[in-house]
């Protein structure tokens, strides 16, 4: 069984910084990929970054440059860096795996953390 925990969000003033943490309950070299969502209220979730079995990210483009994705293969952690925060950042942060998907990974999902960025 495969349980992914996020931790590390808050509150934080527009133009900071938090970084996100995911722990995985066991390897996460298992996963073809891993991945950061988000949902801000009334709106659809999307995806923040990924980062593939053999190391390479992906972010879409409204997302580069803020926002950072890496790993820690030795604690089973993934991180989410987002640097210069803006109001339209809030929402809840998802972690994602998949041991199938290499793009779009969605297999498993944690209960995701809030983020609220304040004017």
């Amino acid at each position: 069984q495969v349980e992914l925990v996020e931790s590390g969000g808050g509150l934080v003033q527009a133009g900071g910084s938090l970084r996100l943490s995911c722990a995985c309950s066991g390897s996460i070299s298992r996963f073809n990929a891993m991945g950061w969502y988000r949902q801000a209220p009334e709106k659809q979730r999307e995806l923040v970054a990924t980062i593939i079995r053999a190391g390479s990210t992906y972010s879409p483009s409204t997302m580069k440059g803020r926002f950072t994705i890496s790993r820690d293969n030795a604690k089973n952690t993934v991180y989410l860096q987002a640097i210069n925060l803006k109001p339209e950042d809030t929402g809840v942060y998802y972690c994602a795996a998949s041991t199938l998907e290499t793009f779009n990974p969605q297999e498993y999902w944690g209960r995701g953390t809030q983020v609220t960025v304040s004017s």
